[in-house]
């Protein structure tokens, strides 16, 4: 069985050879712990990539400030960027294709936006998307990388429109934008959601077998905003998403950190096929009981506390925890972690050894 039928047999609940294994490297292990990184991905080989990736051996952190491609490998891109400068994940300023600038204090992570552009609102009448991401990208790439791997593909991180709508108008800013009911929410929204539809468009007209999409929806113990509000201004949004890629026969993957135990049953309703959640803010048992079954779980294991501080065994305990909650035994798992900067390698091992038990 080869990786692709793999994931497709886990999100179908066909009881698959065993459980597919995705690894997500910040670029802090790519950057200072290269030689364990290969190791590990020659070690428990992969079974998930994107079109961005240099190598099929591991998905590295994609970026927020577009793509490149290393070696000779022959990957996608998105189109050159009007706005792009600097260097992403490298301690300075940089600039992002939408004319975010972000300040990295510490090389290999991403930083925080310092100088949204759209602080005033009177700035979003003359402001654009940057449309030449996807106007000038090469799609056709994508279908020759999709026909000379045998693991599933997915889209690269790249749709996340809460996420963005923050980086434009400043967390605080928006916040307290929606809580007010500013009608600009509304049309900030719109611009945002429309460069993304027709970026999911795009990918949905490829060989990719998932669609990828993402926001960071909770804090440690609940939703950022009124599950009520999100379901008024961002489920209508994840929906369209949702149906454009069922109906092009791809599956639909979903990323969100933080506690969003008040949406789940929403996302499952959408369509969402899998999730990539942070499982220990919140009741992996009742998520279980939401879950198994419904949609598969792709991922995590904790990396606020076990990944970087516990030890082996510790790591073994968490994985077997949520096995059990979620493992039917017909599939719906996807043995997933991000290996933090500073996380031990034991622990990475400890992981995928018992994922094979």
């Amino acid at each position: 069985m080869d990786s692709r039928e793999r994931v497709y047999r886990t999100l179908r609940f066909e009881n698959p050879d065993r459980v597919p294994r995705d690894l997500w490297a910040v670029p802090g292990v790519e950057m200072f712990r290269l030689d364990e990184l290969n190791w590990v991905a020659e070690r428990f080989p992969i079974d998930i990539t994107v079109p961005t990736s240099s190598s099929q051996k591991v998905v590295t952190a994609q970026s927020y400030f577009g793509e490149e491609s290393t070696g000779n490998a022959v990957v996608f891109k998105y189109g050159k960027s009007k706005r792009l400068s600097g260097v992403a994940f490298k301690v300075g300023k940089n600039i992002d294709e939408w004319g975010c600038e972000w300040q990295v204090g510490e090389d290999g992570v991403a930083g925080e936006v310092k100088r949204p552009p759209l602080t005033e609102w009177s700035k979003l009448d003359n402001f654009t998307a940057p449309w030449e991401l996807i106007n000038e990208a090469d799609w056709s790439i994508v279908d020759r990388f999709c026909e000379n791997t045998d693991k599933f593909v997915i889209t690269p991180w790249h749709v996340d429109p809460f996420e963005r709508m923050q980086f434009l108008r400043g967390t605080e800013n928006l916040f307290m934008d929606i809580a007010y009911g500013s009608k600009e929410v509304l049309k900030l929204r719109d611009m945002v959601h429309e460069l993304f539809i027709k970026e999911i468009e795009c990918w949905c007209k490829t060989k990719v077998d998932g669609i990828r999409f993402s926001d960071d929806w909770g804090m440690q113990t609940r939703l950022l905003i009124n599950p009520k509000i999100w379901r008024e201004l961002f489920k209508p949004i994840y929906l369209e998403y949702c149906r454009m890629a069922h109906e092009a026969g791809k599956y639909v993957f979903y990323h969100s950190d933080g506690n969003i135990s008040a949406i789940i049953s929403d996302l499952i309703e959408i369509g969402v096929d899998a999730m990539n959640l942070q499982l220990f803010c919140m009741d992996i048992e009742e998520l279980g009981e939401k879950c198994r079954g419904r949609t598969t779980i792709w991922g995590e294991i904790d990396r606020q506390h076990i990944l970087p501080f516990g030890t082996p065994e510790e790591v073994r305990e968490a994985v077997r925890r949520v096995r059990r909650a979620f493992d039917n035994g017909s599939g719906g798992v996807i043995a997933q972690l991000e290996w933090g900067k500073l996380d031990p390698i034991e622990n990475v091992i400890a992981v995928y050894e018992t994922w094979m038990e």
